[in-house]
């Protein structure tokens, strides 16, 4: 299944710094260390983050932490109703100096962006980074600038029953490659949380460099996939969108960010081949926020989710004839 495309020597080396992001991130987040991973893949894919849970789970230690042990520029911006688009992206002002008007540029010109309760800003502002992370470019004024590479959102929203939130628009939701749900932590977890930070915790240091991260999101285009797997990735997909109580199933896009993502899991796991495991795994971080019930199927407490296990259940991968 395997194919001869990437060395042995950089599959090692990819899968010993994963494990040590996931390690260094570790001394500041207690949690499950699949919650890094996933921020991990989404790295290497080129994707973005959207991590939704309530106040006080450590959604914003978790960002700071990943984008630490990177070694890249990060940079947090926190929404709030009174937000203006010109905040995330920049304004030119006067320079009196030169009597001249000068970009003075936002905190989106970063590699790691926190938009911290992305939620809590109207919708006007929250659609400033569609550019930004569709294209990695903003307009300013008519004048169109590249954004720096690697480049990341990691966005935390409250969940939408909390007082003062607004929906993010179906379109932004779509532009995150993956969506986490973080809840409370386990018994074990929260007390481990307090042991660690009855007192200060020792510094999370940077464990690779930009440059190794631009590899990586290179090796991760020459992961192979079989072509079962591209039926298979389809299958699901295509579930979605005959299913009954579904408005909106998964759209192409999706299709292709379950790939994408499928094969950022593989390299960092070691391996220059996607399995259907990595395909299970992912299905719903990938696929369920992209998945609009239809209006009885949401007052009911349906969610894309469920359609995405089911969609699991039902659609069978087949293997390959030899």
């Amino acid at each position: 299944m395997a194919q001869p495309g990437i060395a042995r020597e950089h599959l090692t080396s990819v899968g010993d710094v994963a494990r040590a992001i996931v390690d260094e991130v570790g001394k500041a987040f207690i949690g499950a260390p699949s919650i890094t991973e996933a921020l991990l893949t989404a790295l290497v894919a080129r994707g973005h983050v959207l991590i939704e849970g309530i106040p006080g789970v450590a959604k914003t230690t978790l960002v700071k932490a990943f984008a630490t042990t990177l070694g890249i520029g990060y940079r947090r911006v926190q929404f709030t109703p009174d937000l203006l688009p010109s905040d995330i992206t920049g304004t030119y002002i006067l320079d009196m100096r030169t009597n001249t008007f000068v970009l003075r540029e936002g905190p989106v010109f970063t590699n790691v962006l926190l938009g911290d309760e992305i939620n809590r800003a109207p919708a006007k502002t929250q659609s400033a980074l569609l550019e930004a992370m569709q294209e990695h470019q903003v307009t300013i004024e008519g004048e169109t600038r590249a954004l720096g590479a690697p480049f990341i959102v990691l966005a935390t929203q409250n969940p939408i029953e909390q007082e003062g939130t607004y929906p993010l628009p179906e379109a932004q939701v779509d532009r995150f490659l993956i969506k986490l749900r973080m809840s409370y932590p386990e018994s074990a977890d929260e007390k481990r949380m307090l042991m660690t930070y009855d007192r200060p915790p020792p510094p999370v240091r940077a464990v690779v460099r930009p440059e190794d991260v631009l590899r990586m999101q290179a090796l991760a285009q020459e992961v192979f996939v079989a072509e079962e797997l591209f039926d298979y990735i389809l299958g699901l997909t295509h579930y979605t969108r005959s299913h009954a109580r579904v408005y909106l199933g998964a759209s192409p896009r999706a299709a292709l960010a379950l790939l994408h993502a499928t094969k950022a899991l593989a390299l960092i796991r070691g391996r220059d081949y996607v399995l259907p495991d990595d395909v299970r795994q992912l299905a719903s971080l990938v696929l369920s926020h992209r998945i609009l019930m239809t209006p009885d199927a949401e007052l009911e407490g349906a969610s894309g989710a469920a359609v995405v296990t089911e969609a699991l259940n039902k659609v069978g991968y087949k293997t390959p004839r030899r």
